[in-house]
């Protein structure tokens, strides 16, 4: 890994450790809500004797007795028909692993790439996605668009915990890492060992993915390449496609050497022209706007809400108002173009409440139920975030 030597490894960051830090790691973990894990205690209940639980935590973090739980296996569809696996901590360690990143956080910031958006203090999406448009506006448009094979499923823990020890001397932090790692899930009651990967769900699970590609990052900087990363989805942007294979075999010669692998199917040489995806947007000179995959995801939702044999109310507009809200908060963009397809997309789904509302469907039921109907009742148009801004 690429790392400056001006800046020394950290020594003594169990010392950092004081219930300030531990109020503050458990603020972040409140704030990001999320179920419960393997013993059923959600946030609400660990928070009714807070002071004691941080305190018996602290206690086992900093004298090296802290044993995590397993964690709960929870499968997300992807959209494709595929399912992610996640990895739900219990309460307990979602808040010894938010210490953890705040603890190595400041060590790691100093050293990463400036082409690196993802889970990085004020760095997002939209970032990124706004850099990858500045290379392009600069005439480089060739894209490598990179997909690594099971990243957060396949990474080797010798790869991780390398990484990491390149910076951090702490034992007692690097043995924590370790049995995070090593906790094990449980699927359909049964205990099953990890012996390889970081799961996706866990808080300090994508800086320890940043930690292990900032080797890559650099690489691909000392060989002039443009690119920008966000986690483990990137692209190279390149003036041509001699260029393009270039990087692509450079990426392929260091992914092996983290232990990884591109995926063969994903990956791909493409034009800013032809248009590609990255970070749920597609991206091409005729315009920025949902991608196909993301607008099945946001209609499957819109599905899910508006079953025929349900009743029709202000409930239901309520929680498809929050759908469309966290769609067009994220597409909804000054430099996307996403307007012709919030108009269809709007119009689906009055079709969808109108056929919920009559229990069948009919065109003839527009005129019995206009669009001046669900203004009436609060329904939220994707398409006037893009004329009005976000309400």
């Amino acid at each position: 890994m690429v790392l400056s030597d001006k800046y020394p490894k950290a020594h003594s960051l169990t010392g950092q450790i004081n219930p300030a830090l531990m109020l503050k790691a458990f603020k972040a973990v409140r704030r990001n809500r999320g179920a419960a894990g393997v013993d059923k205690v959600s946030v609400q209940l660990f928070e009714k004797n807070l002071d004691e639980n941080l305190r018996s935590l602290m206690r086992d973090l900093k004298d090296g007795s802290f044993q995590p739980f397993p964690l709960r296996r929870h499968h997300l569809p992807k959209g494709d028909g595929s399912f992610r696996p996640l990895g739900i901590p219990v309460v307990r360690d979602r808040v010894a692993q938010a210490v953890l990143r705040l603890l190595l956080q400041p060590v790691f910031e100093p050293l990463f790439h400036d082409a690196s958006f993802g889970f990085r203090p004020a760095r997002n999406c939209h970032m990124a996605v706004q850099r990858v448009l500045e290379i392009h506006d600069q005439g480089l448009e060739v894209v490598l668009d990179a997909d690594i094979k099971g990243f957060f499923d396949n990474l080797p823990f010798s790869v991780i915990m390398d990484a990491v020890r390149a910076k951090v001397a702490d034992g007692k932090i690097l043995d924590l890492i370790e049995r995070f790692l090593r906790s094990g899930v449980m699927e359909d009651g049964v205990f099953k060992p990890t012996t390889v990967g970081t799961p996706q769900g866990g808080v300090v699970s994508p800086l320890l993915a940043n930690i292990v590609l900032n080797h890559l990052d650099w690489q691909l900087h000392q060989h002039g390449l443009r690119f920008v990363r966000y986690a483990d989805d990137f692209v190279v942007l390149c003036p041509s496609k001699a260029r393009a294979e270039e990087a692509l075999a450079l990426v392929s010669k260091v992914l092996s050497q983290l232990g990884l692998a591109l995926s063969p199917e994903k990956t791909r040489i493409t034009s800013y022209g032809a248009g590609y995806s990255f970070l749920g947007f597609w991206i091409s000179k005729r315009g920025i706007r949902m991608r196909p995959k993301s607008q099945a995801k946001f209609e499957q939702k819109l599905k899910d809400l508006t079953p025929r044999h349900c009743n029709f109310g202000k409930d239901v507009i309520a929680e498809i108002n929050r759908v469309i809200r966290g769609t067009a908060q994220y597409f909804a963009t000054r430099w996307s173009n996403p307007r012709r397809q919030f108009h269809h997309l709007d119009s689906w789904i009055r079709r969808r409440l109108r056929a919920m509302k009559f229990k069948r469907f009919s065109y003839w039921d527009n005129r019995r139920y206009p669009v001046r109907c669900f203004e009436k009742l609060g329904l939220l148009s994707l398409e006037s975030f893009c004329w009005k801004g976000i309400p």
